[in-house]
This record gives C-alpha cells, sequence and structure tokens, in this order.
C-alpha cells in the first residue's frame, strides 16, 4: 500500500526530528537522580507526562524560584566554526552548557539550588536535527551542565520554525536555544533578594571562563570584519572561534557553599548584560567603587586590539568577572576562603558607597559607567 504523507508532513518531518528527541531522553534518563543530593526527586514512572514531575522530600519550609533565559547568538559561532573550521568539531557540547547557565546562573541568585530543566531547541529546518553527532554533542552538554548544577533534565521541545528561524549568512542554519530552571530554596530563609545590600558592603568577582555568553552580537560582527574571520589566531594560540566558544562557567558550587556555611550574603549578581555597568544593578541610590579587578581574558584583550573602546567593552562583556557577592566586612574572608574551597579564583574588588548609582571603575582612570539601560 502507498504511503499518504500530509501536506503538514512535507512541511515539518518530524521523522527527522525523532532522533534528536530520543537522544534527549536518553540523556534525561542519566540525569534523573541528580537531585536527589538535594532531597528532590524525578518522577520516572508516570504513563503519560508531559511535562517533568518532581517532588521536594525534605522537611524544610521552602520556596521554589524558575528561571527563563534564552542562549542568544552564541551558537551562531558553533555553526560558523562546524562549516568553516574544517576540524569537524561541532562545539555543541561547550554550547549546551552555555545554554543551560544562562539560566543556571541567573537562579542560583535568589539563593535557589537547581534541580530540574527544559529545554528548548528550535530550528527553521527539521534537516538540522539529522546530523547524530551535533545532536549527541548537545546532548552531552546538557548532561555535564545538569551533572555541574545537580539538577534534571526533565522535559523537553523541538520544534522546527520554518517561518520564523532564519541565520544570517554565511551560516546555513542554526537553532535558538533556551531553557528554564526550577531552583530549591530550602530553607526558605536562605532566599536572598538583594534586599540587605547597604552602604559600606564589599564587592566580592569571581572570575568567569571567558565571554560567557554576552557580547557576542559584538564578537560576530568584529570577527566577520577579518580576513580569517573566526579562524584569526590570538596571542594565546587559540583562534577566535575557539576562544568565543569556552563554555560558560558554573557558580552552584560556590553559592551551594556559602549557603551550607550560612555566610552572611546581602547580594548575588551573574556578570551578564551590560558588562561591569551592571554592577549597578539596585535601584537605590549608591556608587559602586571598583579599585581592584583580575587579569583580564585574551578574548577582551583582543576586542580592544580590534578597535572596540574601553567603555563598549566594560559596558558589554564580563571583563573577567563571572559573578559578583556583596557582603558585610566581616564575611569577606568567609568568601574568599569558601571559593577557593569550591575551586573558584576570587578577588576583593569593591566597596558600595553613599551617591548617585553608577559604578566608578578605577583600573582605568576616570573611567565612570551608567546603570545599566542608561
Amino acid at each position: 500500500m502507498q504511503k499518504i504523507q500530509s501536506e503538514y508532513a512535507e512541511a515539518v518531518d518530524y521523522t527527522k526530528i525523532e532522533p534528536f528527541k530520543a537522544a534527549m531522553m536518553a540523556t534525561a534518563k542519566r540525569t534523573s537522580r541528580f537531585p536527589e543530593a538535594r532531597q528532590v526527586s524525578v518522577i520516572t514512572d508516570v504513563f503519560h507526562a508531559h511535562g517533568g514531575i518532581y517532588q521536594y522530600n525534605g522537611r524544610h519550609p521552602h520556596l521554589w524560584c524558575q528561571t527563563t533565559e534564552g542562549l542568544g547568538n552564541k551558537n551562531w559561532i558553533a555553526e560558523w566554526m562546524y562549516q568553516f573550521a574544517g576540524t569537524g568539531e561541532t562545539y555543541y557540547r561547550n554550547i549546551g552548557i552555555d545554554a543551560a547557565m544562562m539560566a543556571v546562573n541567573d537562579c542560583i541568585a535568589q539563593g535557589a539550588l537547581p534541580v530540574a530543566y527544559t529545554d528548548e531547541v528550535a530550528s527553521g529546518d527539521s534537516e538540522w536535527f539529522q546530523d547524530k553527532k551535533r545532536s549527541a554533542d548537545l546532548a552531552e552538554g546538557f548532561y555535564e551542565a545538569c551533572k555541574m548544577s545537580g539538577m534534571a533534565l526533565v522535559a523537553g521541545e523541538s520544534p522546527a520554525l520554518k517561518y520564523l528561524i532564519r541565520p544570517e549568512p554565511p551560516v546555513k542554519s542554526a537553532p535558538s536555544l533556551s531553557g528554564c530552571v526550577t531552583g530549591l530554596i530550602a530553607p526558605a530563609r536562605n532566599l536572598i533578594d538583594g534586599s540587605k545590600l547597604k552602604t559600606g558592603d564589599f564587592i566580592i568577582g569571581i572570575m568567569s571562563s571567558g565571554l560567557h555568553s554576552n557580547g557576542v552580537s559584538l564578537v560576530i560582527k568584529r570577527a566577520m570584519g577579518l580576513k580569517d574571520q573566526f579562524l584569526t589566531r590570538l596571542p594565546n594560540g587559540n583562534t577566535f572561534g575557539e576562544e568565543a566558544l569556552i563554555p560558560t562557567r558554573c557558580y552552584v558550587g560556590l553559592i551551594e557553599i556559602l549557603l551550607k556555611n550560612e555566610v552572611d550574603v546581602h547580594a548575588l549578581l551573574p556578570g551578564t548584560g551590560s558588562g561591569v555597568g551592571k554592577v549597578a544593578f539596585d535601584h537605590r541610590p549608591h556608587t559602586y567603587r571598583i579599585y581592584d579587578w583580575p587579569e583580564v581574558p585574551p578574548i577582551f584583550l583582543f576586542m580592544r586590539e580590534l578597535g572596540v573602546s574601553e567603555r563598549d567593552c566594560l559596558t558589554t562583556f564580563n571583563w573577567g568577572v563571572g559573578y559578583y557577592v556583596f557582603v558585610p566586612g566581616h564575611e569577606v574572608s568567609r568568601v574568599l576562603t569558601a571559593a577557593r574551597i569550591a575551586g573558584y579564583e576570587a578577588l576583593e574588588i569593591g566597596r558600595v558607597k553613599d551617591g548617585d548609582r553608577r559604578t566608578v571603575f578605577e583600573p582605568i582612570k576616570g573611567m565612570v559607567l551608567p546603570p545599566p539601560g542608561e
């Protein structure tokens, strides 16, 4: 009997997507027990589940926090490298980590420890999902992100959005990646909402791994104007593309140890959009005096070589600090010790002062940064 294919199936071929879905489901099973360390169990024996089902088994009064974030443009660089670098490397293991960390690192800023993750990988065509190596690498990246964060991949979505997603040439196809992290705040008193932030607080900077996933549009713009584009060599020997695709650092380990040791944290801030200028995140009138800074990662120094101004760099990139911890003076040494034990490089970089809402970046003479959005 001749198989009849619907007109819809001709537009969106689910037979090309199903292997990708199977790979993600296999990954989800591998992560299902990770939240048990936080007394959360994933219910895996539901006959028809159209979402993640999990429960808290502890006795503490608790809160839940959900954070949804998209990756943005970073996987466009991975697609470019996959097409043109000639190494056969997809870079999608790193991209899987990046996509998850966008939500993870925001979620933990409330004192919420990740327990569940749902993802969406939306492509402009069904064919994108057919590349088994790329799919396997992305699945492995999600697995690594879940393992680092202590969460389970509990559900996902992988649509082909033919009429919506069109990548900028010369990349042929690139999906939009986003996801939602559910974090547990237990006991409920662990909630960190920034209300305790005050004049006199110290600012501790936790080092980044590099670009992370912010300012990517500017990186792409500058790279595509170079003769060798993302294959341009940096002084450290990496190509521009390799340096840009270093995965985003996970800061869960640090926050977990701070909570466990009941450090009096007044505020937490991921170093994402708006660059160093984001330090002035609180809307109350404070001046943030930055008087010390760690070594700047190679990719940012290269952006300076390409003519990006210091001000644009500081208001676009993390510039080497991926997370900020705001604490009273008597807690500074405890934060630095906790960071060292957890394997993070940390530095006391500044103070919260009275004054207009702005960031005074003293490592560069005369550099005053406006608050985000101004």
